[in-house]
């Protein structure tokens, strides 16, 4: 199966030299069992001949949807022509642009950064969830959220500090808040690079929260199992 990585941004060099670029952190998290991978600089003007992949993942970048970037519009332009024509899977930023390609608003949302390992409500059972889990846990980064969804997107994993953190959009996209490319010892680098950002008490908390379980591992399973379904499937089992 052909799969186009679509690469919106990157870690800082000093990180990146470490733990690898995020295309390379989702393909270790995928594997290459039965995945052909193709990476796309999208900051750089490439977007891969709609159709020409099965499947796309749409990846995290530090940008805003709403930053005025050309770019990030011929992006977003791209995936409202995209829809029917492969398997989409978007994660954080690509979460957010498929989002606003899809009706739902994005903003920099008051409740303020989210960082560390988050918990969410898993909302409906559809068949690419396998193994099954009623909560999910996965490392966050992000300021920005889909604040209101479309009229055609639903809930699949929500939380009070982000009600849309997992959304599918009509037969053929699903999406993500959290990180699940993100191994706990990156996310704790990623925070520790930042860390005038955020206020002591909350960077230990979330170097805390970061000390206990992930479900990385079954997210990545599921992103497998959707993009193996046929995209004319509902997925609802």
């Amino acid at each position: 199966m052909k799969v186009a990585i679509l690469k919106t941004g990157a870690p800082p060099p000093e990180l990146e030299a470490s733990f690898g670029s995020y295309p390379e952190m989702m393909m270790t998290l995928i594997g290459h069992d039965g995945f052909e991978y193709e990476v796309f600089d999208v900051q750089t003007g490439a977007l891969p001949e709609r159709g020409a992949h099965q499947g796309v993942i749409i990846m995290g970048s530090p940008s805003g949807v709403y930053d005025g970037d050309a770019w990030i519009q011929d992006l977003k332009m791209w995936i409202i022509g995209a829809h029917g024509r492969c398997k989409m899977v978007g994660i954080c930023f690509g979460h957010q642009i498929i989002g606003e390609a899809n009706g739902c608003d994005v903003r920099k949302s008051e409740r303020g950064w989210g960082i560390g390992v988050h918990s969410y409500q898993v909302e409906g059972r559809h068949s690419w969830m396998d193994p099954p889990l009623d909560t999910v846990r996965l490392p966050v980064s992000h300021q920005d959220q889909v604040e209101y969804r479309g009229v055609s997107t639903w809930v699949t994993l929500t939380s009070r500090f982000c009600p849309y953190a997992g959304l599918i959009h009509g037969r053929d996209t699903i999406s993500f808040q959290g990180h699940p490319e993100f191994t706990p010892e990156y996310a704790e680098a990623l925070i520790a690079f930042r860390g005038e950002r955020y206020a002591p008490h909350f960077a230990r908390q979330a170097f805390a929260s970061l000390d206990g379980p992930n479900d990385r591992e079954i997210v990545g399973q599921w992103i497998r199992n959707f993009l193996r379904e046929p995209i004319d499937g509902s997925g609802r089992i």
